[in-house]
């Protein structure tokens, strides 16, 4: 369901995936390739969001923001299932686990791993190609090769299952 919100209609790429379910209002931008998946809200009605391209957006997040603070998602990241987002803005390639919450002014580094759980409190900076995780969460160590082959794979299949599933939507 996508709703206007005082003047403002969220604009969607033709080939982002929206799944069923989805609430999206106000002032929204979905990048080419997106896919949001199902029963996830994502509420412009106070400041933008900001979603690059080829971002997923598994099940179950909500996605909103403060006045004067938007919520940016840059190119390639992952936000992982009933993920809470709010006011913050995450880096290129970054991988956000599982039920995290990221709160108002945090930034996450590009190509940064938040472990599932974890809690980036107000105005916390997380280095790039870090793996960081705790409530409060902090950065633990530098990522592996073996980390950024996973996030990589992650962010692959979501790619492809959010393509499969827009081309299913079509018939």
């Amino acid at each position: 369901m996508i709703y206007p919100y005082k003047g403002k209609e969220p604009k969607i790429d033709e080939t982002a995936f929206i799944g069923d379910h989805v609430v999206i209002t106000g002032d929204v931008t979905i990048g080419e390739g997106s896919s949001i998946f199902y029963n996830t809200v994502i509420r412009g009605d106070v400041s933008p969001t900001i979603i690059g391209k080829r971002v997923n957006v598994q099940d179950l997040c909500c996605l909103h923001q403060s006045p004067a603070f938007p919520l940016i998602i840059e190119d390639e990241a992952s936000i992982g299932h009933q993920a809470t987002l709010h006011s913050c803005h995450i880096k290129k390639g970054a991988l956000i686990g599982m039920a995290s919450i990221i709160l108002d002014g945090a930034v996450i580094g590009e190509g940064a791993f938040i472990g599932a759980g974890s809690l980036v409190t107000q105005g916390t900076v997380i280095p790039p190609n870090t793996l960081a995780f705790g409530r409060p969460a902090k950065a633990v160590r530098e990522l592996t090769d073996a980390d950024r082959k996973d996030m990589n794979r992650i962010l692959n299949e979501y790619y492809e299952k959010g393509q499969y599933y827009k081309s299913l939507q079509k018939k």
